[in-house]
């Protein structure tokens, strides 16, 4: 399906005061509706995204150069419409369970070996359970919450309220089509506000399909989409009416905006610390992302099952995401080191080599790679990137870029550390991840059941995922799932102050509306018999995304076999 790609002009000043006064004057309205009203109002959501979602998909592989009908489509299918709609779907099960129970919905909390409340939010229910085999997410709360102060605290807008209605600015992030929408439903529903939202000109062209999916809440001025660049972003973050601001982008983005222009003006402001901007601002910013290979008795198949993986964190949407795999944390001395870079290269060579579609790109690749003399490259051409593999970086050089610079190009980059002991090896690549790597985003662990299995190494195991620094961690699969599934949040590690961003602050997604959250830990099998979609030996991703798509908008069952076949035949 083709459809005409358009980029709408930048709103110019007098339509951007009318699109704030609007949606402002609707605030106090947003926040008194009733529950009832406002679960209707998300099914109303859930029905506009169905009906724009093949356009908007046409539209996406247009702009980023995917041949239509080629299995890289599943991937504007399932990072777009299918995350939106598996959002509202469940924040009409928690609006419902909130007017009938007067709480969200969980499951009966367990503990951390740490003592952590913790809750399995994820499956969320059979058919997530039989969609997503061998996985699962657990929510880890902070310290000293007990069950009664979950209870206190969850859904604190609707049990609580704080406020009798706030505008918040959410500045869209060009590279993944479901944020702008999930940002906006996070502020919106979880936390009773209305929105402006200003899309990143990179993907402008989404904005038409968004105002006709969700007309039904700029009908009745609860949500406004302007659209512009820094220009417009700055002047709406300043707006006297505008109460907060949402940012999901990059912390050079943030900075600019919190903290002015780079100079000796910021620098005094930062050292005061009196932000320019001195307002809410939460934010979701990139990761350089940790992928840590634990020793262990790999089979073959289960060594290219997660070569697989690592290699589609890589490559999924031409590597312009926040969580794509960057730096892959391997132990110094184990045997398997070589065959495991090897099989990683050969499934990213599975891939075309993709158009470099996010502005920059070109120049980062270049000042990753210049001069590198262990660098092995596949693909690359006329407007491509080559997939990129930087081999052997000295973990103690503290001079190096690619710890510091999140690439947002087709970049992975290799380091060895400590010993073929797990668990030396672990406590070096914790210490190495939390304190050399920028972001504070996402981390992952590849782990061998037997390791998980063993009493001394799956101690050590626990104790890493406790202690990595990450508002994720992932064992033996990609973050970008927790990203997907909706009832696990979705941010930065709790705690970087604005004078050190690092990867943001806040959570959104979080259907159950949880507060005083830690951490998500999100668990799969070391391999499985079905791959999942976003690897690059996925044949049917594109059949498969659009029939989660259409099982997600309808809820009908008999959709379940399409689904089954076309995951199957992966």
């Amino acid at each position: 399906m083709s459809v005409p790609l358009t980029f709408p002009r930048p709103t110019d000043r007098g339509r951007l005061e009318e699109a704030v006064s609007r949606v402002r004057d609707r605030a106090g309205e947003w926040a008194r509706l009733p529950l009832r009203e406002k679960a209707a109002l998300a099914r109303a959501l859930m029905a506009g995204t169905a009906r724009v979602a093949e356009r908007s998909v046409a539209a996406a592989c247009a702009a980023k150069g995917i041949p239509e009908g080629s299995p890289l489509e599943g991937e504007e299918w399932l990072g777009g419409p299918y995350v939106t709609l598996r959002i509202l779907s469940q924040l009409i099960r928690s609006l419902e369970s909130l007017e009938r129970n007067g709480t969200t919905p969980v499951p009966r909390p367990g503990r951390t070996v740490e003592g952590r409340l913790s809750l399995r939010v994820f499956p969320g229910d059979r058919l997530d359970s039989m969609l997503f085999v061998g996985a699962s997410g657990e929510v880890v709360m902070e310290e000293g919450l007990d069950e009664a102060g979950l209870d206190r605290s969850r859904a604190g807008f609707y049990r609580r309220p704080d406020h009798q209605g706030r505008l918040c600015l959410v500045l869209g992030a060009g590279n993944v089509n479901a944020i702008p929408a999930a940002d906006v439903l996070t502020k919106t529903f979880n936390e009773g506000k209305v929105c402006v939202l200003k899309l990143n000109p990179v993907n402008a062209y989404l904005g038409p399909f968004l105002e006709e999916a969700f007309a039904p809440a700029v009908a009745r001025g609860f949500l406004s989409v302007v659209y512009g660049g820094a220009e417009e972003g700055a002047f709406l973050a300043g707006h006297a009416a505008v109460e907060e601001v949402h940012i999901t982008g990059s912390d050079r983005t943030h900075d600019l905006l919190v903290w002015g222009p780079p100079g000796p003006e910021r620098a005094e402001r930062m050292a005061r610390e009196t932000p320019l901007l001195a307002k809410e601002v939460t934010s979701e910013l990139g990761n350089v992302t940790p992928v840590i290979l634990v020793p262990g008795p790999y089979t073959d198949r289960q060594l290219a099952w997660q070569a697989d993986d690592v290699a589609g964190m890589v490559t999924h949407n031409a590597s312009f995401n926040c969580i794509a795999g960057k730096m892959l944390v391997t132990p110094r001395g184990w045997p398997a080191r070589e065959r495991f870079l090897d099989l990683v290269m050969r499934h990213m060579a599975l891939v075309p080599a993709r158009k470099a579609w996010y502005p920059g790109a070109p120049d980062r690749w270049r000042s990753l790679t210049s001069g590198r003399e262990r660098l092995r490259t596949e693909g690359g051409g006329v407007g491509t990137l080559p997939w990129t593999l930087i081999e052997g970086l000295d973990a103690a050089d503290a001079a190096e870029n690619a710890f510091r610079v999140e690439p947002f190009c087709s970049i992975l980059s290799e380091v060895p550390l400590g010993s073929p002991d797990p668990v030396e090896f672990l406590d070096a690549a914790v210490e190495f991840c939390n304190r050399r790597l920028w972001g504070t985003l996402a981390a992952v662990l590849v782990v061998h059941p037997s390791t998980l299995s063993d009493p001394a190494t799956g101690k050590a195991v626990e104790r890493a995922i406790a202690r990595l620094r990450y508002g994720t961690v992932a064992v033996n699969v990609w973050p970008g799932l927790a990203f997907a599934v909706g009832n696990t949040p979705w941010g930065a590690a709790p705690g970087s102050p604005l004078t050190d961003i690092q990867s943001g602050r806040g959570w959104v997604h979080n259907t159950l509306m949880l507060d005083r959250v830690e951490k998500v830990v999100l668990r799969h099998p070391v391999m499985s018999p079905v791959k999942l979609p976003y690897f690059p030996s996925h044949r049917t991703a594109h059949a498969l995304g659009r029939r989660l798509t259409r099982l997600a908008a309808t809820g009908n069952l008999l959709q379940l076999p399409g689904v089954v076949a076309a995951a199957l035949r992966g």
